[in-house]
């Protein structure tokens, strides 16, 4: 699967938390990026960013149930 190019269908069909890390991409504007490049086309600063705000949002869902 590493040579697979992922697409939009493929995100919609992952686990939850494999999808955050795609929608949190969205979000931040480096979709695209990730969907061309790989997630190793991101710097260190936008990786922290995506796992920052998954954390976050864990930390939501616990706290909510």
């Amino acid at each position: 699967m590493k040579n697979k190019k992922i697409t939009l269908q493929d995100i919609e069909q992952m686990e939850q938390q494999e999808k955050m890390k795609y929608e949190i991409a969205q979000e931040l504007g480096l979709l695209d990026k990730v969907l061309e490049e790989g997630w190793k086309s991101l710097s260190s600063k936008e990786t922290g960013r995506i796992g920052g705000l998954m954390t976050k949002r864990k930390q939501m869902e616990k706290s909510s149930q």
